[in-house]
């Protein structure tokens, strides 16, 4: 990775104070993995995570409600027959703090100010690999280093959580692009679903794994009331979707031994847990009536994709994906949500016969080409139980209020409005024995310097190519994208050779060889969104725009060009942490 010895010293302390007996401890040679295919499904309740606000009124008139939200070690249990689990929670207080964290919800048109406040221990609860790039504190027991990024979140850089922008307990060690304790966040975007989670340099994937996660939405009345859709604490609920394997203790189990030890004793290219968990409980259920829900389903697993599907017949209508409506509703059987993906659907549970409806996972893992789900354990997610009237008369009643033909209107993706074309190239490197040491952007590590650099209110052409086996979910911080299309790469090999050689996709013939089946965006992924899938062995092409998503190119109200700039990266957690980000610096 270039370090200097020097350096790579500093990393090796430092790993050995931040782990302490939390990664030790973990040895798989020592503990027994739960195996959790014994455990019965469905005793669990789905619970509704705290839901708090980030506004109040006064005289009629909507202000910001500063809140303060801390970052706790405690225990929670995941299940009604295992031992509790040492987490790391967010919550207004330690009692109070779950997995995932409270639902924050937010108004359109009035900011929300946060502090965030690291409580977390001197140690980590989970191993922890120093020798990929990593936020280092420099003094001794000053705690493990957190930063918090409001995912889908339209802000200025300093309260965007950068990588290296993270502090420890109390503030007492700060990160190099470290700027204040408080964030403030315009919530001048379209209403829809965000989340905010840990985003630490080389700490990312441990800190979510260890539960450090949490959602955020928009509301606006005055948009969204007129909609009609399920709405209310009872029909309007999220469901935060996320693996986990266990110890016999009840500890979140990850692997301490990495795929190649010599060179990162820890790090490994993904994890996946068997334990399928939704709002902070194993398999759970959910009593429902037959009538509509809306569910904002978020995808927080470090590398596991969801395919999703329900029994009984029943289809998901898709009404936003990630953090923007979609015009129109568009019904599907079932889809596929990458790591940090949000699909916003509705579902009519008066359209079956059936007093009872499972929701179903079968992507592979790792996707596409990894092992499949078990149908009777990582294939399965929760249980709807279906009450009330009978399917018939529950129809009649909730076809007086159908789902709207129209939803939120938003500016069209003009392609030839764009100033700019990029090339972003995925690329996976192996050791001798064909085992991952780490992944990178265009060939470059996070700490080069900047090579996007967009203007801000301007909209680019971004042509992104997989070059690995591995669908990568990349996302882009503060801008919007509109996938144009998926094409397949002809003779690969030979192009693959010459990026590697070259990294210049012009030189090597892109044109020439990215003339494969074109693989059509599905319906309910053709509008803005700051995630999406790319395909192994594809040029996906995105059209990516750097204001506000409105009709007249709203210029951003903060300076988006000051320091310490954005990110873009692939989602599945243990790629970004090494180290498949690049910055991104906007410039006036």
């Amino acid at each position: 990775m270039g370090f200097h010895v020097k350096h790579l010293l500093v990393l090796f302390l430092s790993a050995l104070l931040l782990a302490g007996r939390g990664g030790s401890s973990r040895d798989s040679e020592i503990q027994v993995v739960l195996d959790s295919s014994f455990l019965q499904k469905f005793v669990d309740q789905l619970p509704d995570m705290p839901r708090i606000q980030t506004y109040s009124f006064k005289n009629g008139v909507p202000v910001s409600n500063p809140l303060e939200i801390g970052m706790f070690k405690k225990k929670w249990k995941f299940h009604r027959d295992w031992p509790e689990t040492l987490v790391f929670a967010f919550g207004t207080t330690a009692e109070a703090a779950t997995v995932p964290g409270p639902t924050i919800e937010a108004l359109r048109g009035t900011p929300s100010v946060v502090t965030w406040d690291n409580r977390l221990p001197r140690h980590h609860i989970l191993p922890w690999d120093a020798t990929i790039p990593s936020a280092l504190p420099t003094r001794r027991n000053t705690g493990i280093p957190t930063v918090v990024h409001l995912h889908g979140g339209i802000h200025g850089p300093e309260n965007d959580g950068h990588a290296m922008a993270w502090f420890t307990s109390r503030f007492r060690e700060t990160g190099p692009t470290w700027t204040n304790r408080t964030y403030l966040y315009p919530n001048l975007q379209h209403p829809g679903n965000l989340w905010y989670h840990d985003h630490a340099m080389g700490l990312t994937r441990v800190n979510i794994l260890a539960g450090l996660f949490g959602a955020y939405v928009v509301r606006d009345p005055a948009v969204e009331d007129a909609l009609g859709l399920p709405s209310g604490p009872e029909f309007d609920r999220h469901l935060v979707i996320f693996d986990r394997s266990f110890l016999k203790d009840g500890s979140i189990f990850m692997n301490a031994t990495g795929n190649n030890p010599s060179i990162h004793p820890q790090w490994q290219p993904e994890y996946f847990g068997e334990a399928i968990i939704v709002n902070g409980k194993a398999w759970p259920y959910l009593e429902v009536r037959r009538r509509s829900y809306r569910f904002r389903i978020i995808n927080s697993s470090n590398a596991r994709f969801f395919r999703l599907s329900l029994t009984g017949g029943l289809s998901f209508v898709h009404i936003g994906s990630d953090s923007a409506y979609l015009p129109r509703p568009i019904t599907s059987s079932r889809f596929l949500l990458a790591p940090s993906e949000i699909a916003d659907v509705v579902v009519d549970f008066s359209a079956t016969d059936s007093d009872v409806s499972i929701l179903t996972n079968d992507a592979p893992y790792p996707y596409p080409t990894g092992d499949q789900a078990d149908p009777k354990g990582n294939g399965v997610v929760m249980k709807f139980v279906i009450s009330g009237e009978a399917a018939e008369e529950a129809s009649k009643v909730w076809q007086q209020s159908p789902l709207p033909a129209r939803l939120v209107a938003s500016p069209a993706a003009i392609e030839r409005e764009a100033v700019a074309t990029r090339y972003v190239a995925m690329y996976e490197y192996e050791s001798k024995e064909g085992e991952p040491t780490h992944l990178y952007l265009n060939g470059k590590s996070f700490d080069a310097p900047a090579t996007e650099t967009p203007s801000a209110g301007t909209t680019e052409v971004w042509n992104v190519i997989n070059l690995t086996e591995d669908n990568h979910p990349m996302h882009v911080h503060l801008g919007l994208f509109v996938a144009l299309e998926q094409i397949e790469l002809v003779d690969a090999d030979k192009f693959k050779k010459c990026m590697q050689k070259r990294n210049d996709a012009v030189g090597c013939r892109l044109a020439e060889h990215a003339v494969g089946s074109r693989i059509p965006v599905p319906a309910y992924e053709t509008r803005w969104k700051n995630v999406f899938k790319m395909r192994p062995g594809c040029l996906t092409r995105m059209l990516v725009r750097f204001s506000l998503l409105n009709s007249d190119n709203q210029p951003y109200p903060f300076d988006a060009a000051a320091e310490p700039g954005y990110a873009y990266h692939c989602h599945i957690l243990d790629h970004e942490d090494n180290v498949m980000m690049r910055p991104l610096k906007i410039v006036m």
